[in-house]
């Protein structure tokens, strides 16, 4: 199964299927491993992930990694934590941030991924376009409402709100998330490490 999914990655690696609808030229950014316990899906590259070919390769990514109390070095080593955006190219800026995830990625490359990545435990899902893929109708009516509820996806799933600093105001708004919900996040991310 590792050489089919070594395939799979190459072939995503070579994906020019939305090129047309991207600003910049497509580079499908994602870390994949059949070993992997941790899942990170989240929503598109940035534009700085775009530029090194790193995801999470800014501030958002820094505060992932201390919600997630792990080094860069763990965050970036693939057989641990498998990151894989709805959308693998930087799909553009907007007027209140980056455009929403080219639908494209989700429709033809992600299921066939999931389908490889059969030693994850821990999915951590992040953003409405990724929460929409995982969660389905399981979701509350807000992301605040669906992140508060956490408990009730079971202890393999865990919704968070983007590391964004556009969400400082959330974060200061739910002060629960911090108290509540990142310690039981350090702890299950440790227990898959």
């Amino acid at each position: 199964m590792a050489r089919r999914l070594d395939g799979l990655i190459n072939d995503m690696r070579g994906c020019r299927l939305c090129e047309k609808n991207l600003p910049l030229a497509p580079n499908p950014i994602f870390q994949l491993n059949s070993k992997a316990r941790i899942l990170i899906a989240g929503q598109a590259p940035g534009l700085r992930a775009h530029q090194s070919g790193t995801p999470f390769d800014d501030a958002s990514g820094e505060r992932l990694r201390d919600w997630m109390g792990v080094t860069r070095e763990t965050f970036y080593n693939p057989e641990c934590i498998a990151i894989l955006p709805m959308g693998f190219c930087y799909p553009g800026h907007g007027r209140a941030g980056d455009l929403p995830p080219r639908p494209e990625c989700a429709t033809t490359w992600r299921q066939p991924v999931l389908d490889h990545l059969t030693a994850v435990q821990l999915t951590l899902v992040i953003g409405q376009y990724a929460l929409n893929w995982h969660l389905g109708d399981q979701q509350k009516k807000t992301l605040t409402e669906t992140v508060r509820a956490w408990k009730s996806y079971g202890p393999s799933v865990l919704p968070l709100p983007h590391p964004s600093p556009r969400n400082n105001l959330w974060l200061r708004r739910n002060p629960w998330f911090e108290t509540d919900v990142l310690p039981v996040l350090q702890k299950a991310v440790t227990r898959y490490l």
